[in-house]
Formats: structure tokens, sequence, C-alpha cells
């Protein structure tokens, strides 16, 4: 989940690029040598060693909240199926109890369920921040050495031809 600052600077970002590939299009010839690539951030984050690390970390990490949410599931599940089963025989006393009950034991889980996205949302974005801040320098260290002049991401589309992510993913790997 991207937050409101993070859109606005990926929009930034995006913007700054298409003018600069603008103004290089309207520049003398020389500046038509410029040197573009391109790379996936999301094959960064799915597709790379330390990606996968990050996601079995947080699986372990989030194994017994998990288990309990999948055990306050089960329970809210088995009170439903009680309660509309014996609803129709229940005195008025007894069914507003058991409804409020139900619906007390509703709201816990819903609490928890919410809890428990937030907080593995913001152990995620921990996760993807070290694996953006290596792939960073990497690409950086990449462009100066190959000469890149700017290295975009996140385009609608980029020729093969101009993609560094397999470099970039193999840099990730190898230096883990």
């Amino acid at each position: 989940m991207k937050t409101a600052s993070a859109t606005a600077s990926a929009k930034a970002a995006k913007y700054l690029a298409v003018l600069a590939l603008g103004l290089s299009a309207l520049a003398p010839a020389q500046a038509q040598s410029s040197k573009i690539a391109w790379l996936s951030t999301e094959r960064i984050y799915n597709e790379s060693r330390l990606a996968k690390l990050a996601g079995d970390k947080l699986a372990e990490e989030f194994k017994g909240r998990e288990k309990a949410m999948q055990d306050l599931a089960s329970r809210l599940k088995a009170a439903s199926e009680k309660l509309e089963k014996e609803l129709p025989a229940l005195g008025e006393a007894d069914r507003v109890k058991r409804q409020r009950e139900y619906f007390e034991l509703d709201k816990e889980f819903q609490r928890r369920q919410r809890e428990f996205r937030e907080d593995l949302n913001q152990r995620t974005n921990e996760e993807r921040a070290v694996i953006s801040d290596k792939a960073t320098l990497i690409i950086k260290q990449l462009a100066q050495t190959e000469g890149f002049d700017i290295v975009l991401q996140d385009a609608v589309w980029a020729s093969p031809r101009i993609d560094i992510t397999e470099k970039v993913l193999a840099a990730l790997d190898k230096n883990k």
C-alpha cells in the first residue's frame, strides 16, 4: 500500500522523467545519444532473493498471530451457525443476549483482523524499504559504470533492450 506522499513522489518522478525525455528530444543531436534504462520494481520486490528471505521472515514473524486469527474465525463461524440454529427456540432475553455475544465476538475479530493487516503492511513496507535502499545503490553504480543518463521505473511500456531488471536482480542476489 502506498502512502499519499509516496504516490505524489512517484507521480512527480514520472512527470520529471517525461519532461526529461521531452527536453532530450528537443536538444541538439549530441543529446540524442542519451542512454536510457528501465527496471521493474515489482520484479525486484517479488523475485529477488532478498524479497524471498523477507517474505519468509515475515511469515515466521506473523505465524502465531495468523494462527490466532484463523482460530478466532473458526470460533466466529461456529458461533454464527449455532446462533442461527438455536435462534428460533430461544426466548427474547436469551436471543438478545446471544446476539450481543455474537456481535461482540465479530467486532473483536474485525478489530484483530484490521490490526493484523496494518501490522503486516507496515512490516512489509519496512522490508521493502531495505530492499529498495540496496537496489538504489546498485542502480546508481550500474548507471555510472554503464553510462546511463537516466533510469526509469514504473513505465507503461519499455523495450526489453533497455530493461536492466535482470542485472539489478543478479547484483542484489550476489550482495544479499
